[in-house]
């Protein structure tokens, strides 16, 4: 058996491993790598394996950093089946064609660029029609039910408390070639404990070869309890200012966290009453497939919707859908809330309330994620005093705060906790999805407190025979 890491290696955007056996080649996850833009563009367009040889994919869940390259393997000549949960395949159908409208967006703003240098112009990565023509090879499994994908080769989905349809992907192989039976367990992106809306992250009981996710895996979060405490002074804060708060959200997850809170806080009289505002085409999307999905959603919020009704619509919350109604916003002079996508502030409706608002000291500039290197939101993470939006400076006047406890990311002490919950432990275990720091304290902790020998952290398109 042979695995090689052709993405999340060595850094958190763009996972794709590939396992080989028994002749046969299984994809775990095919997701688009997030960067400098000719980099990103560079590396996604050309994938570094042949999806043709490809039998089998299996997505662990729907964030674009995982399935965001998909309409490009089928394209170039993936024709197998991509397995997932559920909610996994019905977020995708949503999430990539957005994704689809960006790369063709994308692709027009460079061509006229490069057209007034009398330069060719560029494909984009993929197309809308590419989307619709992938949504074909999806295949979905519910949670627990073991399923053979291929011959000798089965696949079973636990809960990854992540987000909606999140899956944790045990395959249990037979390693005809070596005469043995192996089981490969990859975390895909672990959750938390507590955190709103979905289930908390399920355990395996034992893994031959496990592949961990270590985003956090030097670094803790505040309780979920704090987060939400601190979201409630900033929201009065901002309020008593007379200011508007400005957060970037991803579209999926961390929006429809913040709606629930924010309707929690509402019926318990913990906030000023004033309009919030969901400015996000995809979120509103997102949040519609949320709703057909009670079965992923923890006891906390079941009976909530059998208290108050549905949890992401109240009065004062608004879902703004079209561009005139967006725009509408840069004109309010009372104090209100934006929910708006990019969650790394780098592209979309976002950048426009940030250049309309973050020059006034009486608004908030809200962090609410992890931001990566070199976007927008990470220069507000690190106190920039002037940022550059739409080609243009403009100086920080508005508070910035961060708040990191609604990740939907394990810690160090709950990948650690999860990790000595697998009460065989695996002979090989590969950190991926971290940046090296994080990788290398996450490696340390799992051998002094979790007894774990042989950990690797892997190189970009390093290979490993198990």
């Amino acid at each position: 058996m042979r695995i090689t890491f052709h993405g999340a290696a060595r850094t958190v955007t763009g996972s794709q491993h590939l396992i080989e056996v028994n002749g046969k080649r299984i994809l775990l996850d095919c997701g688009l790598y997030q960067g400098k833009r000719d980099e990103a563009r560079e590396r996604n367009r050309h994938l570094p394996f042949d999806p043709g040889k490809v039998d089998v994919m299996v997505l662990s869940h729907a964030h674009i950093d995982h399935s965001g390259n998909i309409p490009n393997l089928v394209q170039a000549g993936f024709r197998g089946d991509i397995v997932c949960t559920f909610a996994t395949r019905d977020l995708c159908s949503t999430m990539l064609m957005d994704s689809g409208y960006i790369q063709e967006k994308d692709a027009d703003f460079v061509n006229k660029k490069r057209a007034a240098k009398g330069e060719p112009p560029v494909e984009p990565i993929y197309t809308i029609a590419d989307v619709v023509n992938c949504l074909e090879n999806f295949r979905a499994i519910g949670y627990h039910r073991p399923s053979e994908i291929l011959p000798g080769v089965t696949v079973t989905f636990c809960d990854a408390g992540h987000m909606l349809g999140s899956a944790i992907v045990v395959l249990d192989i037979e390693d005809r070639e070596a005469g043995r039976d192996v089981r490969v367990v990859f975390s895909g992106d672990l959750g938390r404990k507590g955190i709103p809306i979905i289930r908390d992250p399920e355990t395996v009981d034992y893994a031959d070869v496990l592949l961990l996710e270590s985003t956090y895996g030097n670094r803790l979060h505040e309780p979920v309890e704090d987060a939400e405490k601190k979201l409630q002074e900033v929201v009065q804060r901002t309020y008593r200012r007379g200011g508007a708060v400005i957060i970037p959200a991803f579209a999926v997850g961390r929006t429809q966290q913040l709606v629930y809170s924010l309707h929690r806080m509402t019926v318990d009289g913990r906030i000023p009453p004033m309009p919030i505002y969901v400015d996000s085409p995809l979120a509103i999307d997102s949040t519609s497939v949320f709703r057909l999905h009670p079965e992923a959603f923890d006891e906390e919020i079941r009976a909530f919707m059998l208290e108050e009704g549905d949890p992401f619509g109240f009065a004062g919350l608004r879902y703004t859908r079209s561009v005139e109604q967006s725009k509408e916003l840069n004109t309010l002079r009372q104090p209100f809330i934006v929910i708006s996508a990019s969650g790394m502030a780098e592209t979309g409706r976002i950048l426009h309330h940030l250049r309309n608002r973050v020059t006034d000291p009486a608004n908030t500039v809200l962090i609410t994620g992890w931001q990566a290197p070199d976007t927008l939101g990470r220069r507000f993470v690190e106190g920039a005093k002037t940022v550059r939006i739409f080609g243009e400076e403009y100086p920080v006047r508005a508070e910035v705060d961060v708040i990191n406890g609604f990740s939907g990311h394990a810690d160090r002490n709950e990948l650690v906790a999860w990790a000595q919950a697998i009460s065989k432990r695996p002979q090989r275990t590969f950190l991926v999805h971290g940046e090296p720091d994080a990788a290398q304290g996450l490696a340390e902790s799992l051998r002094t407190e979790a007894g774990y020998e042989q950990i690797d952290i892997p190189e970009l398109h390093q290979a490993f025979t198990i």
